[in-house]
């Protein structure tokens, strides 16, 4: 996907008119220079952006969106591919690290080796940073560490666990369009790449409709709604008619979420909701190639696949396992000998050996100690 350039020229007289207050007054030259900066002071910004219309589109999700599995989606046709969520908190405890072995920037905890965000320059253009938060200048420094690096920030406003409500993250932030208002605008002012929010349908299609205009005021480049209220599970149906009223009132791109299991449900919500693109999650953990329009593949295929890229990307090994696990547990069982299989691997030799992938384990490991040396 081919990211343009905005050119946005500001006028940034208030800003100077304002650090200058406590000085005009004893001063009538600094009074006409402040005059004259008033008036003349531009501020030139590149702002990237990224078409949000008739995409297909990765959910954020987990434990389970990291790279290997963006870019296993995106290898089937995902058009953009959102990153799991992460905390701000976590992201300002971080430094920027590139990863010559890899070929990666890794977004990793300072004093360790822990790798909290991991994106390639193959996914640059298509790949969305998610992140929780609840504050704007936290969410600001936070954006500041990863934004060279992806397509897009998403703020999310949707998560209904405990650990992102208790925080006032996620689902807790739809009743707080004030600081809706704040953590957007503050992000929208101050980075050079698009900004957007995922969000879930509120108590009445009205209030929805209002928070959404809100969040369009504030210069977001799309939004994405899951069909679903806080208190709906994933098998309740999604609401694609509080989708379509959503998506009749703004003028943005509007991504519809929920319900997605088949290639067919994509154009299906489209043509229900008039939404301009679409965001599927567990379609796309149960077979990633859902996003291809030839039809999906065997999801033994899609697993063997998967593995390979996190050996290849060096995968967090409980991230590789727990994707591993949501796959199988809907197609079988985790008490069959597959299932147990997976649950007792320590390593990536153990699930190279399960799925038959002995020789292109070696072969990684062997590719990495010549780059090493």
């Amino acid at each position: 996907m081919a990211m343009d350039v905005q050119i946005l020229e500001e006028n940034v007289a208030s800003r100077v008119e304002s650090s200058a207050v406590g000085q005009v007054s004893t001063s009538e030259e600094n009074s006409s220079s402040v005059s004259k900066s008033r008036h003349s002071t531009k501020l030139i910004r590149l702002v990237r952006i990224m078409d949000y219309r008739n995409k297909l589109v990765l959910a954020p999700m987990v434990r389970v969106g990291t790279l290997p599995f963006r870019l296993l989606a995106a290898q089937y046709g995902a058009d953009i591919t959102y990153g799991e969520e992460i905390i701000d908190h976590k992201i300002i405890k971080c430094e920027r690290r590139v990863n010559d072995v890899l070929g990666t920037t890794d977004i990793v905890e300072k004093g360790t080796d822990n790798v909290v965000f991991r994106t390639c320059p193959e996914e640059r253009n298509r790949v969305v940073f998610q992140m929780g938060t609840s504050d704007a200048m936290r969410a600001l420094k936070a954006a500041e560490i990863v934004c060279k690096d992806v397509a897009a920030v998403d703020i999310n406003m949707g998560c209904p666990k405990s650990f992102s409500i208790s925080g006032c993250m996620g689902a807790a932030l739809l009743s707080k369009p004030e600081l809706i208002h704040d953590i957007l605008t503050t992000l929208r002012r101050n980075l050079d790449v698009p900004v957007t929010c995922k969000i879930r349908l509120l108590k009445s299609p009205q209030d929805t409709v209002e928070l959404a205009r809100q969040i369009e005021s504030t210069g977001v480049s799309a939004l994405a709604v899951h069909g679903r209220k806080v208190p709906d599970r994933p098998r309740d149906p999604a609401k694609w008619n509080e989708i379509a009223d959503v998506a009749a009132a703004l003028s943005i791109p509007v991504i519809a979420n929920g319900d997605v299991f088949e290639y067919e449900d994509f154009q299906r919500i489209r043509d229900a909701t008039g939404a301009s693109s679409v965001m599927v999650a567990r379609g796309a953990i149960w077979n990633a190639s859902i996003f291809s329009s030839e039809g999906k593949i065997p999801w033994e295929d899609v697993k063997r696949e998967y593995v390979r890229k996190s050996i290849l990307w060096d995968n967090d090994i409980k991230s590789t396992k727990h994707t591993l696990k949501e796959m199988i547990a809907h197609y079988s069982s985790l008490g069959l000998p597959e299932g147990l299989a997976v649950i007792k691997s320590d390593t990536y030799a153990d699930l190279a050996k399960l799925y038959g992938e002995e020789e292109y384990y070696e072969y990684v490991l062997a590719s990495r100690r010549k780059q090493m040396t």
